[in-house]
């Protein structure tokens, strides 16, 4: 299944680990104002540095529910955020 076309992506494909995780953080942001509750963050394959930096990120934010690896694209994580963020 192909979540970028389900789900609002972020490519962050060419990015250093460290502004990897402030695009994450304005990404999750802007999709909590959308009240989107899956969303997909493609960050490719390569070393990984860029995806450690996206998961360390995402295991600290307390906004999201769950991440996971795309079984299908091993460089795309697909999160889940908390429902309680839209029930205000």
């Amino acid at each position: 299944m192909d979540y970028t076309k389900l789900y609002p992506t972020l490519d962050l494909h060419g990015e250093y680990a460290f502004s990897a995780k402030f695009l994450t953080d304005e990404f999750i942001n802007d999709n909590i104002h959308l009240k989107n509750k899956t969303i997909c963050i493609m960050h490719g394959i390569g070393e990984g540095i860029v995806r450690k930096s996206v998961h360390e990120h995402l295991a600290k934010d307390k906004r999201v529910k769950s991440y996971k690896i795309d079984f299908e694209n091993p460089g795309c994580t697909i999160i889940e955020l908390k429902e309680e963020l839209w029930e205000n």
